[in-house]
């Protein structure tokens, strides 16, 4: 089981939502570089890594897809 990029969002509350939304579809999720994303105007430079398990990307980018996120 290793943790794989899903995706990374250059606003670290909006990397935060997603995460929310996909463990509430069971789909256990964490953010990476969240507190590196602090700073106004690093968010660009340090985006939020959105990460998930190895077997649960397909689902995640399922969910994403029902989300409405690109």
């Amino acid at each position: 089981m290793a943790l794989v990029e899903l995706v990374r969002m250059p606003n670290g509350a909006e990397a935060e939502l997603l995460r929310g939304r996909l463990e509430s579809a069971g789909v256990p999720a964490v953010c990476f570089d969240a507190g590196m994303n602090i700073a106004e105007s690093v968010g660009l430079a340090i985006p939020v890594r959105v990460m998930v398990l190895d077997e649960d990307l397909a689902d995640a980018r399922a969910l994403m897809a029902e989300f409405g996120i690109a």
